[in-house]
């Protein structure tokens, strides 16, 4: 779980970086696809959360969901902010972000190619067929196992063990989870070992590839812009997400920078269980 130095077939991952106390891979696409295929390889527990900004704000300000952040395999830098934050202050030089919707594509494409089933949990009902259906079609070898929509309530114990017994039951090996931030980080942290395979918080994700939401263009990703196109899709429900922390980000990473915060990683509350969103 901390900072190191791994090669994967010259991939490079500079291992976790401290941002604002939450601890963040510094890695491209390669590097964040060869460990989780190598964790479904090997039917281990492996948890994964492309993480933005707000992602590492709500890490910050909360040292219970900091542990389950930072006791993830792989946390990943999903917003252009926190790339250019790893670039800046720990010459991580990365080209690109590793983006929830697009990381989910390229496992897809190693798992078609690899021949390991996948399982899709959460979105809306509407979407998840579709989801799986287009999967499908951009990865004709791929096997999706099972899909399931979010049910956006807490489950019950005997819910719980109903879903693992469906998961593993179904054959995947990898499972893609699309429950909002942060109900799909606590998943992904309460499950990753009850399921022992490769668990991925995919966000929008589910909506984007189901055709229920429109992606933004590719030049307000690369600027960063991402949040202004999700704020103007869904503004009641993520203003206050977009602006108020993004300022709060912002003013942390440079308190962080000029050495006038120093935070620390290890400063963090052991939830209990989780009640587990569904």
């Amino acid at each position: 779980m901390h900072a190191g130095k791994f090669s994967f077939d010259g991939v490079t991952d500079l291992g976790k970086k401290n941002i604002l106390g939450v601890l963040v891979n510094a890695l491209d696409y390669d590097a964040a696809v060869a460990r989780i295929l190598a964790a479904a390889h090997g039917r281990r527990g492996f948890g994964v959360a492309p993480t933005p900004a707000q992602g590492v704000i709500l890490g910050w300000r909360d040292r219970v969901h900091r542990h389950r952040l930072n006791q993830l395999d792989l946390v990943t830098p999903d917003g252009q902010p926190v790339r250019w934050f790893l670039n800046f202050a720990y010459s991580a030089r990365l080209a690109d972000r590793v983006y929830g919707p697009a990381l989910m594509l390229k496992i897809c494409e190693a798992a078609s190619r690899d021949r390991l089933p996948v399982f899709l949990y959460g979105g809306q009902a509407q979407g998840i067929g579709p989801l799986a259906a287009r999967l499908r079609s951009k990865f004709p070898g791929l096997e999706i196992a099972g899909a399931e929509p979010g049910l956006f309530r807490p489950l019950t114990s005997a819910e719980r063990r109903a879903l693992i017994e469906r998961i593993r039951g179904s054959g995947a090996r990898i499972a893609f989870v699309g429950l909002g931030c942060p109900r799909q980080e606590i998943f992904v942290y309460e499950m990753r070992e009850a399921l022992s395979m490769p668990l991925i918080a995919v966000g929008a994700a589910f909506d984007y590839h189901a055709g229920l939401k429109q992606e933004p263009p590719s030049w307000m990703q690369r600027a960063g812009l991402q949040w202004l196109h999700r704020l103007a899709q869904d503004p009641r429900r993520l203003w206050r997400r977009y602006l108020l922390l993004n300022p709060v980000f912002a003013a942390g990473v440079l308190l962080q920078l000029t050495g006038l915060l120093r935070p620390d990683a290890g400063d963090t509350i052991r939830p209990s269980q989780d009640l587990l969103p569904g």
